[in-house]
């Protein structure tokens, strides 16, 4: 199972991002999918996913609204977009993946990390 995300960079605030996540080695259909953040001095929170079971869509309070999780499952690519974006959105993006019925923004519920992308957002 390999993970490689892409689509960082810096933006200004209120500009938009769209982070990729390209999979092999497995399949989305029984696999919970997420995105993941890890600002500087802070411990790795949940952003958004997608529930294995249903397809439903999950973000943290602070993004919704301004983020869409999404997924080509004919690719095995699935996709963060990211609008609006705000200084404290600053952090180092992951995707990830677990073979788990359900969903979680809990990092600890995934088994499978890409290897992070860099988002900046200036003021």
């Amino acid at each position: 199972v390999q993970l490689v995300e892409s689509g960082g960079g810096l933006v200004q605030a209120g500009g938009s991002l769209r982070l990729s996540c390209a999979a092999s080695g497995f399949a989305f259909d029984d696999y919970a999918i997420g995105w993941f953040r890890q600002a500087a001095g802070k411990e790795r929170e949940g952003v958004s996913c997608i529930s294995s079971t249903d397809g439903a869509t999950y973000y943290k309070d602070s993004v919704k609204g301004r983020f869409t999780i999404s997924s080509d499952n004919a690719k095995n690519i699935f996709y963060l977009q990211m609008d609006n974006l705000r200084p404290e959105d600053t952090a180092l993006y992951y995707c990830a993946a677990v073979p788990a019925a359900g969903w979680s923004l809990d990092p600890y519920f995934y088994d499978h990390w890409s290897q992070g992308t860099q988002v900046t957002v200036s003021s």
